[in-house]
């Protein structure tokens, strides 16, 4: 994916998503590339970390994003020590776009780097959900200077917002609802404990795992221990180590939410017949494969079954869709097939979430993060024009800013689904045709194909922005 400069942010300068570690900052080059600037509050401890084996053990384990020294010319500010470049990362997902699974599967990554940091003197100075990142189809941690010495007898300083940013919306998702994921929209650096121990049932707090690391945790938080209390508690490195063997067999314990939601079985509802989805599958390939795209981005892809034909051609896909039983599938099937193309990501395209953070500059957009060569939006049209009342030439406007192209399935209105939808309300919507569509896109797009797919009654276009 191409990773979008903010636009609040100049070529050369630094990224303000980092500007929160005195260790140092990424910053990006007036070519584009991503650099990060190793300050002296940093170099000892990058130091370590290289000199310990604990860097190339994470290295060779996958679990670690890699980076090589550049000239420290490079650097912005004269407080740098050094100069790195790390491995360029595909695409910046967030916490609460993720699945069960992914925010699971990101835990026990984290918690995996704090016992072989241990191993090998080392500690995670911050446990935030936001170091880890989704690159060919598994977690990765991506903050370098997240590493420190441990002093022996230290706590985990990260332990509380491990259990914010991971282990409250794990057990939130697993014993309410799903939908809870998206208190991390609002709690930037988790969800507080004291709220997650209100929202979760007292069959939740049954388990010894939730009651220490969340309950009794929680009452301690809001207790508001002094920091010297903190600073001068004392644990044994076999305590630490069984802190994180607790916190590890709570989050393994936890379950997916196996609430019924209204796409979740999508492909077992729809009108397709199994000859027609094939042949929409290869109207697909035949349509795409000619123009020569890298990355795309399907909305409202569900599990990922068109989103694996687009993989077949050798372009990255970002699948996005409102249901999280569908993400969760979704990412399920890229475990098991060790998938590497493919990046399930929960979101809602009608309201997909502004910037956020300092000045809402600190973590761009989903609009931004999402630019890509193409946008594959199957059977979502009507959808958009008709349960949420969205104008064709909003819509086209909006996959203008996403991708150069756009691959779009018109649903007409005699469509049994489309059909589903009118029967709850009046047909407002006179501009719902064929005709309108094409005029409504052609502000912004060139028409370039389109084709009746086999044994219906929809039509896949192809888009080119003007």
């Amino acid at each position: 994916m191409r990773n979008p400069k903010p636009a609040s942010t100049p070529a050369n300068r630094q990224l303000v998503a980092s500007f929160r570690d005195p260790a140092g900052f990424v910053f990006r080059d007036t070519d584009g590339t991503v650099y990060r600037q190793i300050n002296q509050a940093g170099s000892v401890d990058l130091d370590q970390l290289i000199s310990s084996g604990l860097y190339d053990e994470l290295i060779a384990k996958h679990m670690l994003v890699a980076h090589s020294q550049v000239d420290i010319k490079k650097a912005l500010t004269g407080a740098a020590t050094s100069v790195i470049q790390p491995e360029r990362i595909p695409y910046i997902s967030y916490p609460f776009e993720w699945s069960f699974s992914q925010l699971r599967d990101a835990a026990l990554l984290t918690l995996a780097l704090q016992k072989r940091a241990l191993a090998h003197g080392m500690t995670l100075k911050d446990a935030s959900a936001y170091n880890v990142q989704f690159i060919h189809g598994k977690p990765v941690f991506i903050d370098t200077l997240s590493f420190e010495k441990y002093n022996r007898g230290t706590p985990w300083q990260a332990y509380r917002q491990f259990c914010q940013h991971f282990l409250a919306p794990l057990a939130l998702m697993a014993f309410v609802d799903a939908s809870l994921l998206q208190l991390l929209r609002v709690h930037l650096d988790g969800i507080p404990l004291d709220l997650a121990s209100k929202l979760l049932p007292h069959r939740a707090k049954l388990r010894p795992g939730i009651a220490m690391h969340i309950a009794l945790h929680g009452r301690a938080q809001k207790a508001k221990e002094t920091e010297h209390q903190k600073q001068t508690r004392q644990v044994s490195e076999m305590g630490l180590t069984g802190i994180l063997d607790s916190l590890e067999r709570t989050v393994r314990r936890l379950a997916p939410p196996s609430a019924n939601t209204e796409w979740g079985d999508y492909y077992d509802k729809t009108n397709y017949t199994p000859e027609a989805a094939d042949a929409k599958a290869s109207l697909l390939a035949d349509l795409i494969r000619p123009l020569g795209i890298a990355t795309a981005v399907d909305i409202g892809g569900n599990n990922g079954r068109y989103s694996r034909v687009l993989n077949d051609l050798g372009i990255t896909t970002i699948c996005t869709d409102i249901d999280p039983n569908a993400v969760e599938a979704n990412y399920q099937f890229v475990k098991h097939h060790g998938e590497t193309q493919m990046l399930p990501l929960l979101v809602d395209i009608t309201n997909p979430g502004g910037a956020i953070g300092w000045a809402n500059q600190e973590r761009p957009s989903v609009s931004d993060r999402l630019r890509c060569d193409a946008v594959v939006a199957l059977a979502i049209i009507h959808h958009l024009a008709i349960s949420n009342n969205l104008p064709f030439a909003r819509i086209a406007e909006y996959f203008a800013q996403l991708g150069r192209y756009v691959i779009v399935e018109f649903v007409p209105k005699s469509d049994s689904q489309v059909q589903k939808l009118l029967s709850t309300r009046k047909d407002i919507f006179s501009d719902y045709t064929e005709d309108g569509m094409e005029q409504a896109f052609n502000t912004c797009f060139k028409l370039k194909q389109k084709k009746k797919i086999k044994d219906t009654k929809r039509t896949l276009y192809v888009f080119e922005a003007r």
